[in-house]
């Protein structure tokens, strides 16, 4: 591929963010010789508007940092050291070729890939790779680490990952914004917000930690973890006795109203002000704004369903708007994800007809540390794309301990040398979104990007599609799917009368054909049509068909040795372990931090800026303590995602978090977490 810039001259080439993010952004980098001299977001989108969040404005930043990878490496010395020696591509994907076919005669199922939302991107995430791996025969991955409970609860109430579009709550009068701290995470919803509470509108924020969103709310309702569905339910017990009910919506449009009717009415607001930890009255007064104020809109974010009953209390969430008939106008109702709206071609992405009805066990990335250290049925090769497991996923010291092993293959395609590429047998240079090309959706807008390499990748980094046709030839996979460029696969995503591809290069964005309120007269897309409150397909796998609350595995309060409970939500100027080593980020960020309430710290003799030990039965960690107004007594948060070697002693808060799996969609348990801190002197540094 050639980027010809006339000598002394600009372009600029239109493209989209990559990273994990409902905003999906559109962007504009601007090309002066060859070099990216200026990126910003798109004008002429929307739903950007030109701005871009402090992260992905230093995105230059990151992709000309001076410790990109830029060639290919094999490991010189154990594993975790880091060490390595640089090796040609040839030899290479050759070696890796070698290995893998070997396993592949033997045991394909030992093969497995690991892989999440390091880009978004249809192509360079889930489609050369896919194939690649289907043909190999190689473990399926469950891919579950952020937004499976959810997001099986809302397909199980609502029909799939679909609710009202985003640009409808600047008309809401009530927005409960419920566990997300929008400014930080959602900054395009929080212009609509804005514009909404500038027209008269309340805003509500329902979080465990007082947010820099709950700064600016009109309201704040500081629940205990893992408390959401109590809530819920309280709500609805209100909407019951009060009659704030749309009772024509419910009967036309909604399944098993007698039985959530009944199981609503067991929690008056004293039995919720008790789970939750928060005053009667507020519940009280929360119920009676959103009964009686039109239009009321839900923006329902996922750190809420990172608990043990997560799915269960997504589903009593989105049960409500159907109660009061918000969905009647299309500045009501709720939004958790637009993902499902979007009718993706994954099929010929994908291509799982190359499996050959062959059904290889299935490996839930969320349990990664007790797959990789099962002795019965061994993980013998992995291979690790968009992803950095070893500071991401939960019980890392359990995953440490299954990538520490002699006797795994291990090969990581990065952009950077990632805790988890430390581990790597083979460490592969990847592109980055100014380097290759790709298709995005989003899952908190509806159009569909595209996004153009701007510039030529750094040294021999390679795109992870490049390296997985490379591999292909070399295990003699001929099917002409592998001979796919990638602006091919881009074509292929969508069918030419869903998305029109002249549009998408021409602007370099398409918006989906969608009515401004789709269930203002039911038509769910869930078998019976309607909001199912009961559920007959959760009910057949022997569930309860209702939601209700399920209580944390370990509950604030529970026990006498873990005391606190903490959550670990992200630091603000990272995005998962992602922009971490970018130093003007970082530099904002300072160091890994504990938030902590003032009661709890004084009852424990801990002063701000101490070095601090936080401890369970899974592991400890060490980190300096921030005595702040952001924590509720009994609540501390851990903030994420440092990688483990920028930690004062070589770890994350994910040495603390259990791998323990949600009641719905086997997702992972991350604020299902008791601990407890102590001060402690600061490391000997040798």
């Amino acid at each position: 591929m050639t980027f010809p810039t006339p000598p002394n001259s600009q372009i600029q080439v239109l493209g989209a963010c990559p990273h994990d993010c409902p905003d999906t952004c559109a962007l504009v980098t601007t090309v002066q010789d060859g070099i990216a001299v200026k990126l910003q977001g798109n004008p002429d989108h929307r739903h950007t508007a030109g701005v871009l969040c402090t992260k992905v404005s230093r995105y230059i930043e990151r992709n000309d940092h001076a410790e990109r990878l830029v060639q290919p490496l094999k490991r010189s010395g154990p594993k975790g050291s880091g060490r390595f020696e640089p090796v040609s591509w040839e030899a290479a994907l050759d070696d890796i070729a070698a290995r893998l076919i070997v396993l592949k005669r033997n045991n394909p199922e030992g093969i497995v890939p690991y892989s999440y939302a390091g880009t978004m991107g249809l192509v360079q995430g889930e489609s050369m790779d896919r194939r690649f791996f289907h043909k190999l025969g190689a473990s399926l991955l469950d891919r579950t680490i952020c937004s499976t409970a959810g997001g099986e609860a809302l397909s199980l109430t609502l029909g799939g990952k679909v609710g009202m579009r985003v640009e409808f709550f600047a008309e809401a009068k009530l927005i409960l914004i419920w566990g997300s701290n929008s400014i930080a995470s959602n900054l395009h919803f929080w212009r609509h917000a804005q514009a909404a509470r500038r027209a008269g509108a309340r805003l509500v924020c329902i979080d465990p930690r007082k947010t820099e969103t709950a700064d600016k709310c009109d309201e704040h309702v500081a629940l205990l973890p893992g408390t959401d569905a109590a809530l819920a339910l309280a709500l609805m017990h209100e909407l019951i006795v009060h009659d704030w009910l749309d009772a024509d919506y419910i009967e036309r449009h909604t399944v098993g109203w007698a039985a959530l009717r009944e199981r609503a009415l067991q929690w008056p607001p004293a039995r919720a002000a008790a789970v939750c930890g928060v005053p009667e009255a507020q519940i009280v007064a929360l119920a009676r704004a959103y009964g009686t104020t039109r239009p009321a809109a839900i923006r329902l974010n996922y750190g809420m369903q990172r608990v043990r009953g997560g799915g269960n209390a997504a589903r009593a969430i989105a049960c409500l708007p159907a109660l009061v008939g918000a969905w009647r106008e299309r500045a009501g109702g709720l939004l958790l994800s637009s993902s499902g709206l979007y009718p993706i071609d994954r099929a010929a992405l994908q291509r799982p007809d190359l499996l050959a009805g062959r059904s290889p066990r299935t490996i839930n990335m969320s349990a990664i540390g007790d797959a990789l250290t099962d002795t019965a049925h061994p993980i013998q090769a992995l291979v690790v794309y968009n992803s950095n497991p070893v500071a991401v996923a939960p019980d890392s010291g359990k995953v440490v301990a299954g990538f520490a092993r002699e006797d795994l293959f291990t090969v990581v395609l990065e952009q950077f040398q990632t805790d988890t590429a430390d581990y790597a047998d083979y460490l592969l240079p990847a592109t980055t979104q100014l380097e290759h090309w790709d298709i995005h959706t989003s899952y908190g807008h509806t159009d569909v990007l595209l996004n153009r390499p701007a510039v030529a990748p750094r040294g021999q980094a390679r795109s992870n599609t490049w390296v997985f046709r490379e591999l292909a030839r070399r295990m003699g996979f001929d099917e002409p799917c592998f001979s796919d460029d990638d602006e091919t696969l881009c074509r292929s995503a969508f069918a030419p009368h869903v998305v029109d591809f002249g549009e998408l290069e021409a602007q370099g964005f398409a918006t989906l054909k969608l009515p401004d309120a789709p269930y203002a007269d039911g038509n769910f897309p869930t078998p019976s049509g309607r909001c199912e409150f009961y559920s007959e397909r959760l009910a057949a796998t022997g569930q309860d068909g209702l939601p209700d609350h399920v209580p944390n595995y370990e509950p604030a309060g529970s026990s006498t040795d873990f005391p606190l409970a903490m959550i670990s939500p992200p630091a603000r100027n990272f995005l998962n372990s992602s922009f971490v080593n970018v130093r003007s980020l970082r530099a904002i960020e300072g160091e890994p931090l504990l938030e902590i309430h003032e009661a709890d710290a004084a009852a424990r003799g801990i002063a701000d800026g101490a070095t601090v030990r936080i401890y369970n039965q899974r592991g400890e960690h060490r980190c300096r303590a921030e005595i702040s107004r952001r924590a509720r007594p009994g609540v501390v948060h851990g903030l994420g995602i440092w990688w483990r070697k920028l930690g004062m002693d070589g770890t994350n808060v994910n040495q603390l978090t259990s791998q323990r799996l949600t009641d719905i969609g086997r997702g992972p348990t991350f604020y299902d977490c008791l601990v407890e801190v102590e001060a402690v002197s600061d490391p000997v540094v040798s």
